[in-house]
């Protein structure tokens, strides 16, 4: 019933900022559970933030804590990951992913994905 986009990829230099979007189709959107995921070259898939049906509680990562935050507007089914001071190990595909009410940091845990965004951040 969920439908996922994301947007706002690029290459950007260390210590700049991104703002990825993820747009959802499906009025069923403010019930889910939503997160970010990402994939560096060589490494696993890895949790970067999740956020509550209805966005009063977050999660990250450990690499991540005090530089991304995560946000949902239920009214335009849309997710947002705010990216600060980016570094050259951010470097990965962000993909947005949609579960059930409860947030959990693997990827068994969510139904619905988006195809990726590429952020690149160089040196």
């Amino acid at each position: 019933q969920v439908q996922l986009v994301e947007s706002g990829g690029g290459l950007v230099q260390a210590g700049d900022s991104l703002r990825l979007s993820c747009a959802a189709s499906g009025r069923t959107f403010s019930a889910y559970a939503m997160a970010w995921f990402r994939q560096a070259p060589g490494k696993e898939r890895e949790f970067v933030a999740g956020i509550t049906a209805s966005g009063s509680t977050t999660y990250y990562g450990d690499s991540v804590k005090g530089r991304f935050t995560i946000s949902r507007d239920n009214a335009k089914n849309t997710v947002y990951l705010q990216m600060n001071n980016l570094k050259p190990d951010d470097t990965a595909v962000y993909s947005c992913a949609a579960g059930g009410r409860i947030v959990l940091g693997t990827p068994r845990g969510y139904g619905y994905w988006g195809q990726g965004t590429q952020v690149t951040v160089s040196s």
